[in-house]
């Protein structure tokens, strides 16, 4: 049996992720793509159109000295949508956080259309963003 092509999307845009290949996460996303960063820091809020997710990654990079990894645990996909299970790092102002969350897409055309932000301990994710 072979992997559904959104699960393949979805390994392509985190291999890009890690990689800084923004030219292919361009390519994975809906123009009018919305992404959804939950919690009360600077960083959380919602993001439509590729120029402002595009802001996020590089506010994101910023505010971490480029230091933003993500690890995937797992990825599962179907027809309409995608999910991460993932664990997020950092490094900022001395500090590392690391944390678990799982990313929520929902994918039509083979496009990213829309993105959830779920960390597991969103306290610690907001102290350490603020």
């Amino acid at each position: 049996m072979t992997d559904h092509p959104n699960l393949d999307l979805l390994r392509r845009g985190y291999a890009a992720y890690g990689a800084g290949d923004m030219d292919t996460i361009n390519e994975l996303f809906h123009d009018d793509v919305i992404w959804h960063v939950a919690g009360r820091s600077p960083l959380s809020g919602d993001y439509q159109g590729k120029e402002k997710v595009f802001g996020f990654f590089g506010r994101l990079l910023e505010l971490s000295d480029g230091t933003s990894k993500v690890e995937v645990h797992d990825l599962l996909a179907d027809d309409e949508h995608g999910v991460g299970v993932v664990k997020e790092s950092a490094t900022r102002n001395g500090r590392t956080y690391e944390g678990k969350a799982t990313h929520v897409f929902h994918l039509r055309d083979g496009k990213v259309t829309e993105f959830w932000d779920a960390q597991v301990d969103q306290y610690a994710a907001d102290e350490f963003w603020a």
